[in-house]
C-alpha cells in the first residue's frame, strides 16, 4: 500500500478518537495546574509523547512501502520501535508521585494519572497490533505472536530501567556502557525478573485481549 493511495477516512476516526482522548487529557492537567497554581505533573506531557512514538512509528510502516520492504529500513524502523514501546506502559509506574508532597489532591491527581496512563497504554497496544500485522504479513502468525510475547517481556524489564534505573531509551547511544553494566549486574537481582514478568505479561494478556476482541468484531 502506498502512501498516496491512503485515504484519511480509512484512519480518519481512529486518528480523531485518539485526539479526543489525547485532548482530554491535556486539559485535565490544565485544569489542575489552574486550581493547585502547580506544574508538578507537566512531565507527564513528555511521558505521552514518548509513549505516542511506538504508534507514529507503525503508522509509517504502514504507509511507506519503503519501510517494509527494504530489510535494513525494516529492521532500524523495527529497533526504534522496540526501544521506545516501554514507554506506553511506563506510564502506569507514574502513579508512584501520588506519595509526592506537591500532590495535593490525591483524587485529581489519581485521575490525571489514570487518564495519560490509558493514552499511554493505548497508543502501545493500538502500535503492538500494527506490528504484529506487519510480522504476519511476512512471516505468518505464529511467528508474531511469538515475537510481540518476547516483545511484551522485554518492555517489562525496560520499565524497570526506567522507573528504577533511571534510564531512557536513547541511552543506549548516549551511555551504551553505563547501560550495559547496569543490565548485568541488574539480572542478578530476583526482584527485576518478577517485575519484568509482572509488566511483560500483564501487557500480554491486555494485547490478547484487544486482539481477540478486535477478531471477533470483524468475524461478525
Amino acid at each position: 500500500m502506498k502512501i498516496h493511495t491512503i485515504k484519511l477516512s480509512e484512519y480518519g476516526i481512529l486518528y480523531f478518537n485518539l485526539c479526543l482522548s489525547i485532548g482530554f487529557a491535556l486539559l485535565l492537567l490544565f485544569f489542575r495546574v489552574h486550581l493547585t497554581d502547580s506544574r508538578f505533573y507537566l512531565f507527564l506531557v513528555w511521558n505521552l509523547f514518548l509513549a505516542g512514538i511506538p504508534f507514529a512509528i507503525t503508522q509509517l510502516f504502514k504507509m511507506s512501502d519503503t519501510m517494509r520492504s527494504i530489510r535494513s529500513i525494516g529492521f532500524l524502523g523495527f529497533a526504534a520501535w522496540l526501544l521506545f514501546l516501554p514507554n506506553s506502559p511506563y506510564i502506569i509506574t507514574d502513579l508512584v508521585h501520588l506519595h509526592n508532597d506537591r500532590s495535593s489532591l490525591v483524587w485529581v491527581d489519581l485521575f490525571l494519572v489514570f487518564v495519560f496512563a490509558f493514552n499511554g497504554l493505548l497508543l502501545g497496544l493500538l502500535s503492538m497490533l500494527d506490528m504484529f500485522t506487519l510480522i504476519s504479513q511476512r512471516y505468518g502468525n505464529r511467528v508474531a505472536k511469538y515475537t510481540l510475547f518476547k516483545v511484551c517481556l522485554l518492555s517489562g524489564y525496560g520499565i524497570y530501567l526506567g522507573r528504577f534505573l533511571r534510564f531512557n531509551s536513547w541511552d543506549i547511544t548516549t551511555k551504551p556502557l553505563t547501560l550495559f553494566y547496569q543490565i548485568v549486574h541488574s539480572l542478578r537481582e530476583p526482584n527485576v525478573w518478577a517485575f519484568s514478568f509482572a509488566f511483560g505479561g500483564f501487557l500480554w494478556v491486555l494485547f490478547s485481549v484487544l486482539q481477540s476482541v478486535l477478531v471477533k468484531k470483524n468475524s461478525l
